[in-house]
Formats: C-alpha cells, structure tokens, sequence
C-alpha cells in the first residue's frame, strides 16, 4: 500500500502547492512534476495498470497547463509571455 499512500500525499501536496501564490510555485511545482513520473511507475509495478492510469489521469489533470507550456517550449513553439 506504501506508492498509493504516497500518491495520496502527492495529490495533497499538489493541491496545497496550488493555493501558494503564483511566485511560490515554480519551485514545489517542478518537485511534484519529477516526482510524479517515478511515483507512477512504482505504483504500476506494485498494483497494476489500472491504478497507474487512473494516477496518469490525475497527474494531467492537475498539470495540464505547465505540461502544455513544457511541451510547447521542448517543441519550440512560442508561449505565451505573462505581463510584468
């Protein structure tokens, strides 16, 4: 039960992330982002597929945007530029 546990306090910890202010993060954020691919893989070794896809789906729900903005920069699209 360890990765689902942990799966369980990645997702708390990506929701408490998102209430930071926007400045605080990148840091939290990009963590959770490298975290998530090895979490997942740990989880579908330990109890199947149909948990690790139901993590891949909650994992890209919670990071569509920065993984749309990180996919769009990998394939060197413009993004777009945030006022300052």
């Amino acid at each position: 039960m360890t990765p689902l546990v942990l799966g369980c306090l990645w997702v708390i910890a990506a929701a408490i992330t998102a209430m930071l202010p926007m400045k605080r993060q990148m840091v939290p954020g990009l963590a959770l982002i490298l975290a998530a691919p090895v979490l997942l893989v740990w989880i579908g070794l330990t109890h199947g597929i149909w948990w690790t896809a139901f993590g891949l789906f909650a994992f890209g729900s919670m990071f569509r945007k920065p993984l749309m903005y990180l996919l769009k920069r990998a394939l060197g699209r413009a993004t777009p530029t945030r006022p300052s």
